[in-house]
């Protein structure tokens, strides 16, 4: 039987740009990031349905593909520029590392689960992103080999104040993490001041899986 309404792809889709839009979401180049990142391709068959839903939805080894709007969120807050090299500690989908190579210069993004850093890596190759590196390790010990970074986006929850990444970001550089060890985290926002503090300000609450010690160990 036909929906009543245009349920399209398209339709889903620009319902939720407009929605982005009415919580606050206004950088045109993330909003355009996020219309132009087929959601549906980091989505698990059984919710590829609700790909277009602003909610946070199950993909595999326990972890989540983000809440649109936490995405764009956090990436608006990253403040990236085309010319930047970004860290990403968490791939998870590769959704939200999608959307930070259209914005960015290169995408260096850390995975402690190898079946997810696989299954992402194939939907880069796919998607043909060139600018996108990825590793399996932990996350917690950041990239120090290609550091400094001038952005550096945390996925997972640190327990306190991420110190070794903050020491991987450069002095003017911006890093935007989920900081508390309860269900419910403070998203933070860390920009250098040039001369190696940084101004630190609360962005609002967020849920996030945490951020662990090491690389997975996978049957």
């Amino acid at each position: 039987m036909a929906k009543k309404d245009d349920d399209s792809a398209e339709t889903r889709l620009a319902r939720l740009i407009l929605a982005l839009r009415g919580q606050g979401i206004s950088d045109p180049g993330v909003l355009s990031a996020i219309e132009t990142t087929p959601r549906e391709v980091f989505t698990p068959d059984l919710f590829k349905e609700r790909a277009f839903e602003d909610s946070a939805l199950p993909i595999a080894c326990g972890q989540t593909i983000s809440q649109p709007f936490i995405v764009g969120l956090m990436t608006q807050a990253l403040k990236v520029d085309k010319r930047d090299r970004v860290l990403e500690i968490g791939t998870g989908s590769g959704y939200q590392t999608t959307i930070l190579s259209k914005l960015s210069r290169l995408v260096y993004t850390v995975e402690r689960y190898r079946t997810l850093m696989r299954e992402a890596e194939a939907r880069f190759k796919a998607l043909g992103l060139t600018n996108v590196i990825t590793r399996f390790g932990d996350g917690g010990e950041g990239w120090p080999e290609q550091a400094p970074f001038d952005r550096i986006m945390v996925t997972a929850a640190a327990s306190d104040e991420p110190k070794t990444l903050l020491s991987q970001l450069k002095p003017n550089g911006i890093l935007v993490a989920p900081i508390g060890k309860g269900p419910v985290q403070s998203l933070k926002r860390y920009s250098g001041d040039g001369k190696g503090g940084f101004q630190i300000e609360t962005l609002t609450d967020v849920r996030f899986v945490p951020l662990l010690d090491g690389v997975a160990k996978e049957l």
